[in-house]
């Protein structure tokens, strides 16, 4: 009788196991979903802001090419600065560890 019980125990814990590991791959894969929302979003986001900056010089003519060129270069730019905020992050929390 209490080894059935025993077994019956068992058999829930690794249930629950197994809808804990599914769950937290789901996790893991909407986390990755919302980074590469917030890169687009930051892609999306610095285009705009080159376009309004060329639009407020109101030039008559604006070269395609060079706005582009500045669209990358800005893109570019915030690419190096979320860099450098994830390795501070990790440096962060490798400092908390040791």
């Amino acid at each position: 009788q209490n080894e059935k019980e025993l077994q019956d125990v068992v058999k829930q814990q690794e249930e629950k196991m197994l809808q804990l590991i599914d769950k937290s791959g789901e996790v893991t894969r909407l986390k990755g979903e919302v980074s590469q929302l917030k890169r687009s979003l930051q892609r999306a986001e610095t285009e705009a802001k080159v376009l309004w900056e060329e639009m407020r010089k109101q030039e008559p003519k604006v070269d395609a090419a060079y706005v582009q060129e500045r669209v990358l270069l800005r893109q570019e730019v915030d690419k190096l600065r979320l860099l450098l905020l994830e390795k501070e992050d990790a440096n962060l929390l490798l400092s908390d560890k040791y």
